[in-house]
Order: structure tokens, then C-alpha cells, then sequence
């Protein structure tokens, strides 16, 4: 039997909206893990042009507990961070993505500067950055809210070649964003 025309493309976004959490539900989520012995991890940044750098690096995050929260800058987060070019993606496009992928199980959006919020109320047990961070070079409020809650800071390896910015380097700029509205939007172009 077939489907009715825009069910198979509903059932997908279904699953993926039920990904997205704010912090008060994960708070929960770990609560309810750590009562069943199973460890909750927690990884952020912005993921504004995923590549396969992302994947292999979220992958071995989540090989580090039974579920993998990933706690995304939002939009204003990251013109803090990076620069008023970026972000190219907006975030609920960029949480979508990252929903979309079997290896994490949770998104949660920020909009500070700073991770350190989430991890207060959600109290991972491990928390995962990538090898271009040291425990050392973690921001110091970060650092303190992960020891408070116990968690243990892995960092791990990049994947050699694979980064947001080498991409951008490469396409020799960050494009600026496109306008709601604009010609090429309404004619459907990218």
C-alpha cells in the first residue's frame, strides 16, 4: 500500500522535531539515565557547514554513552563568535541537520556566547570537544560547571582536513546570507 502524497517526507520531520530539547527536558532525560546506569553525553558548537569532520566527530562522542545531547549556538551565539557573515545556515536549519543524524539522539539551541547554562541544568556525565580544545583551553565558567556536575572532559582527535573554515577558505568567503524575499529565493535558485 502507498502512502498519501507528503507522508513519507512528515514521519521523518515527526522524528526529528521530538529530537529537539530545551535544557529543562534533558535535565530530566539525564535523570532518567542515570537511574537505568546509562551516561548522557554532551557536545556543542555551531555546525554551520556540516562536513564529514562533523560526523566523524559526533560519532565518537556519542561511542562514549548510551545518548549523544549536541547544544547548538544559535544565530546571535555565533555573530558573537565568529563574525557578522555567519552563521551561513540558520540555527533551526542547522538543528535539523544534526537531528537528522543516527548518532545524536538530542538538540538543544543556545543563545549565549557560552555552553555554560546547559551544562548547569543538564549535568552530562561526559562532555566531548575536539582536539583543536585542551581541558586548559576550555572557557574557565565552562570548565567550572562541568566539574560541578561531575562530568569528565574527553577531547577528542580531529579528523585532518575536515573544518568549517578550510570549506569557507576554499569557496574564498563566506557568502553573505540571503534575504527573505529576495529575486533569487523567489525564483526558487540557490
Amino acid at each position: 500500500m502507498l502512502a498519501p502524497p507528503g507522508a513519507a517526507a512528515t514521519l521523518p520531520r515527526k522524528m526529528i522535531v521530538a529530537k529537539l530539547k530545551t535544557a529543562g527536558e534533558l535535565a530530566v532525560i539525564r535523570s532518567q539515565m542515570d537511574a537505568r546506569g546509562q551516561k548522557l553525553v554532551l557536545t556543542n558548537g555551531c555546525f554551520d557547514l556540516l562536513h564529514a569532520g562533523h560526523v566523524r566527530y559526533l560519532q565518537a562522542a556519542r561511542a562514549l554513552g548510551e545518548a549523544l545531547v549536541v547544544a547548538l549556538n544559535g544565530d546571535d551565539s555565533i555573530r558573537i563568535l565568529k563574525g557578522p557573515k555567519r552563521p551561513i545556515n540558520e540555527e533551526r536549519d542547522r538543528a535539523e541537520v544534526l537531528a537528522g543524524l543516527a548518532c545524536v539522539d538530542f538538540v538543544t539551541i543556545f543563545q549565549d556566547p557560552r555552553v555554560t547554562e546547559v551544562i548547569a541544568k543538564v549535568k552530562p556525565h561526559f562532555y566531548a570537544k575536539g582536539g583543536d580544545y585542551t581541558v586548559e583551553s576550555l572557557d574557565a565558567d565552562e570548565r567550572q560547571a562541568l566539574e560541578t556536575a561531575g562530568a569528565q572532559i574527553k577531547i577528542l582527535p580531529l579528523v585532518p582536513g575536515k573544518s568549517t573554515s578550510g570549506l569557507l577558505d576554499r569557496m574564498g568567503a563566506a557568502p553573505e546570507p540571503r534575504k527573505k524575499g529576495s529575486e533569487t529565493e523567489k525564483k526558487g535558485g540557490s
